[in-house]
């Protein structure tokens, strides 16, 4: 037999065919508060999409862990052998909620693990760099991402010249151009936590870490013109081939591992460990391995469960900590706030955002406060006199070294933009080579020639057969506009 329908209140709908009208012909009744709900909801049935990292994709599953870290940090998710549920959303960051998932676009990698202590949230990217390291500039480069304010359409010059002005970001287009780029779906991807984080150990010494996930299914991309195909034909792909694969039990899995460096190293290094456009190189702090994360459990309703989703660097538990990183420090803000604007300002309450623990606060009142009356209703300030939750100085973690006076500083000053990319063209075969030039030349396309001739000489510094083989591509890509144009006319 059927359930009941009911108002949100739990009262039984008498007529949901028929609005309550004052005869055959109307009007309607404001009285007809079932239709007024219906109507309201409707009307906000759509919650603002998300600045960046609109378009997304998401799955539950677990993280084992395999290996015993313990000797770099006492968060308990790391036990050896220890079950962890998680949540992980993928995205595409540029566009908006109804772009193509085959775009070529860097792609979010968010994990949330509901541990023992609290939930922890890696929110990173399917790459291991960035493309500023001051948060200062992020909202630039993501007007630069954006739609024009004028033509409301993507500009390709804005993003040229931002790049262009910015060699920190060499790093990450170089990246983004490649085939690494374009994947295929999101199983097919490796993620990282892109950021420098920290871990203390039970005796208090801290290390650096930086956390990689390897995909286990294998790396395959699209060229452009085959991720074009796929977009005439479907603009759901990722969508499709993740809830499709885990429908069908296959479960895609990744190895976790991490890259430890102690603490004083950081002094020592010729790069800056915490800069956002670098990485660590293996040679000098190799890959360990932590554990393995499945994804197995498609969500029940995509809006509860991913759409409402937050995560944000700012959830970590005791062991996990942060590290001056200045694009971290500012994300620790910068995403609780937008998730307290986009959904509420109890966001974290919501079914997919609860810890497993429980939670004890003093905040009050506010949109999305639906949690119950706390057990003692007359501790709602602190201090207080009647036992209510009090702080644990048992989990504070050691000092931070902090080097320096505070400053603005000159994020170019002393920095090397150019020798980590140079490296990594060096591992390009003459394939791969040949498509990031044609890749660079077909995103500059119409782009002003001082702004494409400034980022060229980027490209020369990086290798000069680097910035002639992005002229060539573009040279060939010209002739042929021509040829296409006088076959026209």
């Amino acid at each position: 037999m059927a359930e009941i329908l009911t108002t949100t209140a739990g009262k039984p709908v008498v007529d949901n065919q028929n609005s309550l009208t004052a005869g055959p012909r109307g009007p309607v009744l404001l009285e007809d508060y079932i239709l007024l709900e219906k109507l309201a909801h409707q009307n906000r049935e759509r919650i603002p999409e998300r600045v960046v990292h609109a378009k997304g994709w998401g799955a539950f599953g677990t993280l084992t862990i395999t290996n015993d870290i313990s000797q770099y940090t006492l968060a308990k998710v790391f036990e050896p052998g220890t079950k962890t549920e998680m949540l992980a959303r993928f995205s595409t960051v540029a566009g908006e909620a109804g772009a193509a998932d085959a775009e070529r676009d860097v792609r979010g990698f968010a994990l949330k693990f509901y541990t023992k202590q609290g939930n922890w949230d890696l929110v990173g990217n399917n790459t291991p760099v960035f493309f500023v390291r001051d948060p200062m500039k992020f909202p630039d480069f993501i007007h630069t991402q954006k739609r024009h304010p004028k033509t409301n359409m993507r500009s390709p010059t804005a993003m040229w010249d931002f790049w262009s002005l910015s060699p920190e970001s060499l790093h990450q287009v170089t990246i983004l151009m490649s085939d690494r780029g374009l994947p295929t779906a999101p199983m097919f991807m490796n993620g990282y936590g892109s950021h420098t984080f920290s871990f203390w150990n039970k005796d208090g010494v801290r290390h650096w870490v930086k956390f990689h996930f390897k995909t286990m299914q294998g790396h395959t991309y699209y060229t452009n013109a085959q991720g074009n195909d796929v977009i005439a034909k479907t603009r759901e792909s990722y969508q499709e081939a993740l809830f499709g694969g885990i429908e069908k039990g296959e479960f895609p899995k990744w190895k976790m591992q991490i890259q430890v460096m102690p603490e004083l190293d950081a002094e020592k290094t010729t790069y800056n460990p915490f800069d956002l456009t670098k990485v660590w190189p293996h040679s000098e702090y190799p890959m360990i391995d932590v554990g393995i994360l499945e994804l197995n459990r498609n969500p029940e309703n995509y809006f509860n469960e991913i759409e409402q989703a937050a995560f944000s660097p700012s959830n970590v538990v005791p062991g996990i900590g942060f590290s001056p990183d200045k694009m971290l420090q500012a994300r620790v803000f910068s995403y609780a706030d937008a998730h307290r604007y986009r959904i509420g300002t109890h966001y974290e309450a919501l079914p997919v955002n609860r810890p497993i623990v429980a939670v004890n606060t003093y905040h009050k009142d506010g949109a999305l406060n639906f949690r119950p009356n706390p057990t003692n209703p007359d501790a709602y300030y602190e201090p207080n006199s009647v036992d209510g939750p009090k702080e644990d100085p048992s989990v504070a973690e050691p000092p931070l070294r902090i080097i320096g006076d505070a400053a603005h500083y000159n994020h170019r000053d002393g920095n090397d933009d150019y020798s980590q990319v140079t490296a990594l063209f060096n591992l390009f075969d003459e394939g791969q080579k040949s498509r990031l030039f044609g890749n660079i030349a077909d995103a500059m396309a119409g782009i002003p020639e001082d702004i494409a001739e400034r980022q060229l000489a980027h490209f020369h510094k990086v290798h000069p057969d680097y910035a002639a083989g992005v002229r060539a591509a573009r040279a060939a890509g010209a002739k042929e506009s021509d040829s296409f144009h006088q076959a026209a006319e």
